[in-house]
């Protein structure tokens, strides 16, 4: 798992996460170059398996994020990194996406992102509440 990954917002590259084994932990060292004012948080997805590593910090001109996590917690497999929005008042429904059936929110993409549950991926389209949509 050692090395070094894209870190993606969408399907963007907005940064480089570095892996490095220290003993019985991964050390994850992350530069980030973010678009906008919001706040986002950095998951990184191993197999089945999603890691919450944080907010990163500004530092500079980029965003930063240093941490380290116990290897026992990581399966085997390529790590994928990701950045999306944290906000405390942005709550949304998870839709998800299916290859063989129509999507029905087209129009309201402007303010959703993309979010990995498990093995499924889907759409977080923004509501009044949270909720979710479809087989759990």
């Amino acid at each position: 798992m050692e090395g070094t990954y894209p870190v993606l917002h969408g399907d963007q590259p907005v940064g480089k996460a570095r892996i490095t084994r220290r003993g019985l932990y991964y050390h994850f060292s992350c530069r980030l170059q973010l678009p906008g004012s919001c706040v986002y948080r950095l998951e990184l997805s191993c197999g089945d398996a999603v890691e919450k590593l944080g907010v990163p910090v500004p530092e500079g001109d980029q965003f930063v994020l240093e941490k380290s996590i116990p290897i026992s917690r990581f399966a085997a497999g390529k790590p994928t990194f990701r950045v999306m929005p944290k906000n405390e008042s942005f709550q949304g429904r998870f839709v998800p996406i299916s290859p063989e059936e129509p999507f029905a929110y087209l129009d309201r993409l402007k303010n959703a992102y993309l979010l990995r549950r498990g093995r499924q991926f889907g759409i977080v389209i923004q509501t009044e509440r949270a909720e979710y949509v479809g087989k759990p």
